[in-house]
Parts: C-alpha cells; structure tokens; sequence
C-alpha cells in the first residue's frame, strides 16, 4: 500500500468465510456433481489454506473466522474424494499441457504452474485428509473454526428434533474429526427463527452469524439473542458489498480473470473480464501481470474502507465498535481466481494501517457486546427472507421434506420402541437419508435456476431412500430393510458416527 498509516484504529474488524458445498460424492460428476468439488478444492481451499499457513509462518495469528461445514469435511475427508482429487489435479495439469501444445502458450504456461504446485501441495499436505490441515491451523490459533448442522439445512423450516439432532451431531462430527469441538457456528444461510436460541445455547454454542438486516444494520456489536446468553454477529453489508454484493465488487473488474468463458477444448479459462458488455468471444486474454496491479488497488481500497467504517461506527455508538465482514469461502479461488492473492495481501494490510484484526471468540473476548436483541426471522437470501427456501417456486420442495421428515423420524420412532439398546444401522441410514434430503443447497439451486433440475433429482432420490428403507421396516421385512440401508449406505455413507439413538424422543416416549 501507498502511503501506510500506522496510527491505530479503534475497535477490531474479523473476517469470516462460509465454506459449504453439499454432499456431492458418488452424485454425478460432470456438469454437476464431483466436479463441483475437486473445482472448488484445487482453486480455493488448497490455496486459502496455503495463505494461512504462509501467514502463520510469519508469525501472524487470529487471522479469521473459518467455517466448515460438516458435510464438507466430511467429503474432504473421503477416501472416495481423495482419490478422485487426485486425478482431477494430474488431468488439470494434462489440460494445460494441450493449452500449450494448441498454441496458446501463455495459457498452457499459467495454468501450468498452477497445476504442478496445487498437486505437490495435495500430495505433501492432503494426500490421507484435510482434518490434520484444519487441526495444524486450529492448534496454531491462526483461525477460529465454526462448525454447524450435519447437511445444512435451512433450520427455520425443519422440524425440531431432527434440527436439535443435526446440530447436535455436526458439533459431535467437528470435536471427533478435528479434536475440537466448535462454540460458534454459521447458520446455515443465515436462516433463524425464535427459539433457536435455546437450542443452540443447550448445544453449548455461544455465538453465530446473522446478516446485517437482521440487526436493522446494527451490526457494530455482537448482541445476546433475547433471553439467552447466545450471541449475534452480523455482516457488516457497507463493507462484506465493497468485495461483492449482487450487482458489484471487485472480482467483476476487467482485469480479472473471467469465470464464465471457456476455451472448450481444455476446459481452462483463458480470458479476462474486460467489460462487463463484452461477449465471451471478443474478451481479451488473461494478463496475470495486468490483475496483480489491479490487487494492490482493491487491497488498499478495502483496507481504507475498513478504516473509514471503524472510525465512524466507533464515534457513532461512542465506543469501540466490531465490524464483519463475510463471505463464502468458494469466492477466493474459485469464482473469483485472485481471490487468494487479495486475501493474503489484505492480511497483512489491515494491521500496518492500524486496524485491529481478529476472530468472533476474540470480538466475544474482547467485550464487543452490546444490549439484547429480539432477532427475528431472518435468512441472507434475497430480500433477507425465507423466500429462496419457502417460496412459490419450491413449494414442492418444502412439502416433500415434511412429509420426508415425519416419515422418517415416526419410523425411527416405531423401530426404537421395540429394538434392542445397540447401533442399529437401518435407523441411522434413514436419518442420513432425510437429512440429505432437506439440504437447503436443492431449494437455493432450484430459486436460483442454478443446475435446477440436478437439485430436485437429488432431492428425490433421497426421499425414494427413506420410503423405500421406512416401507420396508413398516412392512416387517427386517431384512430387507437392513439390505436397503447397506445399498444406500454405499453412495451416502457419510456420517459414519450419526447415531440415532440420539434423536431426542417424543415426550410421549419419555424425559430426554
């Protein structure tokens, strides 16, 4: 940056990233499906982490807020997942190397370099699993890690006990796979509805997000949620839209590389955005030299955004003031192919202009709390409602996932009543089963007329799980049901430590 400021800045600013895809394995591979995965892997999370750990290296801490969701970690975990990363990043080099050989050498050499160090990064660091990456960084203190429900469902519209039992076995999922067990999580979309509060209290949680409309764009403290002592942190919408909102932000300038366009032989992205009117066909090659004099702009405008927003906010509320900034996780890598580069420039940015940096346990910590809030319902889909998961265009979807929902918990129900005390594998594959059924990602997909048609099959083909596993156990046929179970069990496995037993009963079984 030009002209750095080192007089310090009040308050503190905490960088939070959403990382979620949902469970995608064994699910189709190309244009949807695995593919999804590997994508948002090799350009996102292998080298966010790099930053990190190059940042750590430094010996910089409490760097950011990252979440992880159950059911991404659980895939980057998988055997399965593993495998299949690891061919996608040689045939990613193999990709690049025709670039090159077809003539565009510039592409080829790029893309290259890219390749060769994404796959000598997986094979020294990932080979056997990401859970010893996350745990390093946790161990570290680099990051505050969230963690959330099983297969993030949209928990407004989801049933009580199976929303309790998700986030009861996603906190349980997060302590066995990283050793550490998360006090804060990221709701899924943001979705709330009162009385969760009090689940998440019970669940040992302490904080978690809400979109900055939901506080009427008060997000400057963390704020108790009406009667509990479980905290609100809120995005800071002036500064999280500087980066990207809907209509604007920096991945969208010309110098960056296009997302959209694609050379069709390689399946590489050889242009850059150049203008926003401009066809893919006419958009001029990738200059990466030409993007990174454009990072250093967009750093220095977000570092003195964030400045500007500290300071004002501080003298506004007449004290200290927190402000948040939150984003998905796939937007540095994947979406937007600079991202990574920002981000660590940023990192260490924001501290030689004053600013302090940290977590939302720090902002906790650190006393950035304000008076109790009657948080109401809220989501940061569009329009701050519940529309993209509630709406017209996925009426068929909530009524499927209620009928699924009672489906499956009155069998589980019924089978726990007259079963012995042990593991019983057809009830826990029929959990999974509904679980992956109401995955908020169908309902967003299908709203937003993104690989529509793949969400609603997904969504069905689990529900036709559940029924089939439910009318088999309804009908007596034990074993037939516990046949079902092992079949579906082999591309929707995951979870392997859900245990339904832990579904709260009924009060008409007994106390909890």
């Amino acid at each position: 940056m030009s002209g750095k400021r080192t007089d310090a800045v009040p308050g503190q600013f905490t960088l939070v990233l959403h990382s979620h895809l949902p469970w995608l394995a064994h699910h189709g591979r190309w244009p949807v499906g695995e593919e999804w995965l590997y994508q948002s892997w090799a350009a996102s999370y292998l080298p966010v982490v790099d930053v990190l750990r190059t940042l750590a290296a430094e010996g910089r801490s409490h760097l950011l807020t990252l979440g992880i969701t159950p059911v991404l970690a659980a895939q980057l975990d998988d055997p399965h997942c593993l495998a299949g990363m690891h061919h996608w990043l040689g045939n990613w080099q193999l990709r690049a190397d025709e670039a090159a050989k077809a003539g565009n050498r510039a592409l080829g050499a790029h893309e290259h370099r890219l390749a060769a160090a994404a796959l000598a990064e997986f094979e020294r660091n990932w080979r056997h699993g990401a859970a010893p990456v996350w745990r390093q960084l946790l161990d570290g203190d680099v990051i505050e890690l969230l963690g959330g429900p099983l297969a993030h469902p949209f928990q407004p519209l989801l049933d009580e006990r199976l929303r309790e039992f998700q986030l009861r076995e996603g906190l349980t999922d997060a302590r066995l796979r990283w050793g550490h067990a998360p006090s804060g999580i990221w709701a899924p979309e943001c979705g709330f509805t009162p009385g969760m509060e009090q689940v998440y209290a019970d669940a040992g949680v302490t904080h978690f997000m809400v979109d900055g409309p939901a506080l009427r764009g008060d997000t400057t403290l963390g704020r108790p949620v009406r009667e509990s002592p479980v905290l609100a942190f809120g995005r800071d919408l002036t500064v999280s839209y500087r980066v990207w909102s809907p209509k604007s932000g920096y991945p969208g300038h010309g110098a960056y590389r296009d997302f959209h366009h694609y050379d069709h032989a390689t399946g590489l992205k050889p242009a850059r955005v150049t203008g926003k009117t401009v066809a893919g066909p006419d958009k001029a090659p990738y200059d990466p030299d030409l993007a990174a004099a454009q990072i250093g702009r967009d750093v220095e405008d977000f570092v003195q955004t964030v400045r500007e927003r500290l300071i004002a906010e501080s003298a506004r509320i007449g004290r200290p003031a927190l402000v948040v900034a939150a984003f998905d996780t796939e937007l540095y890598g994947h979406w937007w192919h600079e991202g990574p580069q920002w981000l660590a420039q940023v990192l260490r940015a924001l501290p030689e202009a004053g600013i302090t940096v940290g977590t939302l346990a720090d902002a906790r910590d650190r006393g950035f709390v304000g008076d109790p809030v009657p948080l109401a319902d809220s989501s940061w889909g569009s329009g701050k409602d519940w529309r993209v998961w509630a709406g017209d265009q996925v009426r068929d979807l909530v009524e499927l996932n209620s009928e699924i929902v009672r489906l499956a918990l009155d069998t589980a129900d019924k089978m726990r009543a007259g079963a012995p005390t042990g593991r019983d594998p057809v009830a826990d594959q029929l959990l999974r089963e509904a679980i992956l059924t109401v995955s908020s990602d169908w309902a967003f997909m299908v709203s937003k007329d993104s690989a529509a048609g793949y969400a609603r099959d997904r969504a069905h083909q689990h529900a036709h799980a559940v029924r089939e596993i439910a009318g088999a156990v309804e009908a007596g046929q034990l074993a037939r049901a516990h046949e079902l179970a092992a079949g579906w069990a082999v591309a929707d496995g995951v979870f392997p430590a859900l245990d339904a037993r832990r579904l709260r009963v009924t009060p008409a079984e007994g106390p909890r």
